[in-house]
């Protein structure tokens, strides 16, 4: 192999923040090279710098040798480098072709667009991936793993030589990631470089030829996968000693813990909305912690919403504290005493604009007011009690949620229902896309909740080591269906599997 990327001694300092310190990274032909570190290492700040949403304050780049500085993300996939996000971007209303093709559509006479060329090549691109879709449908009724598809041929029909994935299975199921694994290795077997980013070690390790672990914005070490395994990346990405991370494990909820139940707080009986959810009678008692287990599509946030009322029920009950939720909808959810941290914080969660302390706020502003007229004094009190609780790195209370870490964005969302002290929560992958600190922290977390706090506690995530470890019981569904439960300690992930394929 050759060396397709250098990147020398590559800093960037923000408002505060130093958040690259003379990094030095750098991707052969044909090589899958991870990124991996805390949320807040610079992953993201590295790759925008690279792909020219960031312009670096020192530091040089090469691409096959020649120094190259991109005013744009434009430039850069001009230049053949370019970037598939967690938040895939496409233009929602627009077709698949039409995405992959956006600004060099084909033309026929009279410099006309030429639609049966354009899906004719947009469908060659994608049926090399593997992936069967409508050409004509706008995108957004397209899945994620689809659009994902998509993007990345855009990528491809530029010529690209560099391709950044970051989170690329964080919405993907199981049969979905093996695609797109396949597609990657296809990409390096023609020479195309990939920089991997994921929290996920069991793909970096399947996936990559080197490991680069950043911490702080620093390079800590690269390694190649032959010579290393997970709980040596951890401790480094940790800053912890190998011994210890080895000693305590990785899973927070691997820890032993005992609930406290006194009765259900939650009642769902026979719930439908259509065929996702289909019939679900659920109940999850105070201090309990019951996971929700499935494929994606299986129903599980389906289910979640429409016990949160977000999505209309065609049928059954949902019971708080004995009492049903009348007017079913997510104000009377609120109301009485239910909260939801849904699966995409960026789209239904945070508000990036608006502050960490407002943020925070948001739900539990009507516990604030009297008379109308809102106490600020309880409100900071609140909010640094939260900051402090959660541990929730953040320069100030004012500071944007936009400029903090995928983690501490999370946590910010768990505070924000905090504040209103709910008997009844619902997370819907709380840990997805957040760094191995940020997960043991939130983990933690939730434990303490159900322990401590006695509160019930329906979670979702498609980590089936999360919901196993992390549930008293665990809940398996399959096409909107509950299909059974697994007590603490005979859910197992042969067990759980097993009830999926045959149910």
């Amino acid at each position: 192999m050759s060396t397709l990327l250098e990147m020398h001694d590559i800093s960037k300092h923000f408002t505060g923040v130093q958040a690259l310190a003379d990094v030095n990274f750098n991707v052969e032909r044909g090589e899958v090279h991870a990124l991996v570190g805390h949320n807040g290492a610079g992953k993201s700040t590295l790759i925008k710098i690279l792909t020219g949403a960031y312009e670096r304050d020192s530091g040089d780049i090469k691409i096959d040798g020649e120094p190259v500085t991109f005013a744009n993300p434009g430039a850069a996939q001009t230049a053949g480098v370019g970037a598939i996000y967690q938040e895939v971007n496409l233009i929602p209303f627009l077709s698949a072709p039409e995405n992959i093709f956006l600004g060099r559509e084909p033309r026929g006479r009279f410099r006309r667009v030429d639609w049966k060329a354009m899906r004719r090549e947009a469908g060659k691109l994608l049926d090399d991936f593997g992936v069967k879709c409508d050409l004509e449908a706008p995108v957004l009724r397209l899945g994620v793993a689809t659009q994902q598809m998509v993007a990345l041929a855009r990528l491809v029909s530029l010529n690209a030589k560099l391709v950044v994935m970051d989170e690329p299975t964080s919405s993907l199921d199981e049969a979905e990631v093996r695609v797109l694994f396949a597609v990657i290795r296809r990409l390096r077997e023609r020479g195309v470089g990939l920089i991997y980013v994921s929290h996920r070690m069991d793909e970096n390790f399947a996936l990559a030829d080197r490991i680069t672990v950043l911490r702080g914005g620093k390079l800590v070490r690269t390694l190649p996968v032959g010579e290393t395994d997970p709980v040596e990346i951890i401790a480094l990405m940790l800053g912890r000693k190998v011994e210890d991370v080895r000693a305590s494990g990785v899973t927070a909820f691997s820890e032993a813990y005992v609930h406290l139940k006194h009765g259900a707080v939650l009642d769902v009986e026979h719930l439908s909305r259509g065929k996702m959810p289909d019939d679900v009678s659920l109940t999850v008692n105070r201090g309990e912690i019951v996971g929700l287990a499935g494929l994606l599509g299986s129903g599980r946030t389906e289910l979640a919403r429409t016990i949160f009322g977000a999505d209309a029920a065609s049928g059954g009950a949902v019971k708080l504290n004995g009492h049903p939720v009348k007017n079913h909808s997510p104000h009377a959810a609120v109301a009485a005493g239910m909260g939801l941290v849904s699966e995409d914080r960026k789209v239904d969660g945070i508000i990036p604009a608006l502050s960490v302390a407002d943020n925070i706020m948001l739900a539990a502003l009507p516990l604030f007011a009297r008379f109308g007229v809102l106490d600020k004094q309880r409100q900071r009190a609140m909010v640094d009690e939260m900051i402090e609780r959660l541990d929730i790195k953040t320069p100030t209370a004012r500071t944007p949620v936009k400029n903090l870490s995928g983690g501490n964005q999370q946590k910010v969302i768990l505070a924000r229902w905090l504040c209103r002290r709910p008997a009844f929560l619902i997370l819907d992958e709380p840990t997805r896309g957040v760094d191995v600190g940020a997960k043991l922290e939130i983990q933690r977390l939730i434990s303490e909740l159900a322990r401590e706090g006695g509160m019930g506690i329906l979670m979702i995530s498609s980590e089936l080591e999360e919901v196993i470890e992390g549930s008293d019981r665990v809940a398996v569904m399959k096409d909107g269906r509950k299909l059974g439960e697994f007590v603490r300690g005979e859910a197992t992930e042969e067990r759980v599997m097993k009830a999926i394929s045959e149910g």
